[in-house]
C-alpha cells in the first residue's frame, strides 16, 4: 500500500486523481492539502503543509506554481519523495527542484501520461530509421480552445526526443509564413490546433517518398494524467534521491 499526501487535493486534477486513487487498491490518501476545503475530503485536510502532522511514503502534487517552493522546502526536509506535477515553473524553482532532489526522490515530466512517455520512448527508435531514409518529420497538436501556449509543451518533448535520437542535428521551425523556399531537410516542423474542448490530439509524422508512418496519442480526458500520476507515486516509494521521469516508470513496467 502507498501512503500519499495529495498536494492540491481540491482543484480540479486534485479531485480527480482522489476519485482515481478510492478506486484504487494499491493506493490511499492519508492527507490533503489545500487553502480551500469544504469538509467533504474522506481524509483530513490541512491549509499548508507545515500543518500536516500525517506521515506518508510519496506527495502527489496538482497545484500551482506559487506553492511549490514550500512543497520543495517540505519534501526535503522530510525526505519524502515527490510527484510534481505542476507546471508553469520558473527557472529558480526548476534548480530548487534540482536541488531537492540531492535530498529526496523527485518525479517531474513534461506529461505524466504512459502512452505519451512510451511513445517518447518508440519515437527515438523510429527517428533513428526513418530520418536517415530521408523522411520529413512533423509534429501536429490540437488543444482546447482555452489552452494558452503552442505549441505544447508535450509536443516540444515529442521534438526533443526524436532531436536527441539525431544528435541534436535538426531545427525547430513553428511558422513558414514569412518565406518563400522549398522544406530544408533537417527541420521539425511545428503545427498548432486549438479549438473546441480537445484535450489533446499529438501525430508525429515521418513522410517520405510514397510513404507516411503517423505516431499518434490522443487523451480523451485528463484522468490519463491523473493515472501517470498514481503510477508515478506507487513506483516512487521507497526509491533513493534523485530526479526521476516518467520514463523510469516505463521502464519498469
Amino acid at each position: 500500500m502507498t501512503d500519499i499526501i495529495l498536494h492540491g487535493c481540491n482543484g480540479k486534477m486534485g479531485r480527480m486523481v482522489g476519485d482515481l486513487i478510492s478506486q484504487d487498491p494499491e493506493a490511499v490518501i492519508v492527507a490533503g492539502i489545500d487553502a480551500f476545503d469544504e469538509g467533504r475530503n474522506p481524509y483530513p485536510v490541512f491549509k499548508s503543509l507545515s500543518e500536516c502532522d500525517v506521515k506518508a511514503d510519496v506527495v502527489i502534487d496538482f497545484s500551482v506554481a506559487s506553492a511549490v517552493d514550500d512543497l520543495l522546502t517540505y519534501c526535503g526536509q522530510k525526505r519524502i519523495p515527490c510527484v510534481l506535477c505542476t507546471t508553469g515553473l520558473s527557472g529558480e524553482q526548476l534548480e530548487k527542484v534540482k536541488e531537492t532532489a540531492g535530498r529526496t526522490a523527485i518525479l517531474k515530466s513534461a506529461n505524466m501520461s504512459l502512452g505519451i512517455n512510451l511513445l517518447f520512448k518508440l519515437l527515438k527508435e523510429a527517428a533513428g530509421v526513418l530520418a536517415s531514409a530521408g523522411f520529413d518529420i512533423e509534429i501536429v497538436e490540437k488543444h482546447h480552445n482555452q489552452k494558452l501556449d503552442a505549441p505544447s509543451g508535450t509536443a516540444l518533448a515529442l521534438g526533443d526526443s526524436v532531436k536527441e535520437a539525431l544528435d541534436g542535428e535538426y531545427e525547430y521551425v513553428f511558422d513558414r509564413s514569412a518565406r518563400r523556399q522549398k522544406r530544408p531537410e533537417k527541420e521539425i516542423g511545428f503545427s498548432a490546433v486549438r479549438g473546441g474542448t480537445i484535450v489533446g490530439d499529438h501525430d508525429v509524422i515521418f513522410a517520405g517518398a510514397d510513404e507516411v508512418v503517423t505516431f499518434s496519442h490522443s487523451a480523451y480526458s485528463k484522468a490519463v494524467f491523473g493515472k501517470g500520476a498514481i503510477q508515478a507515486a506507487k513506483f516512487l516509494k521507497g526509491k533513493t534521491a534523485g530526479l526521476y521521469d516518467m520514463g523510469d516508470v516505463i521502464d519498469l513496467a
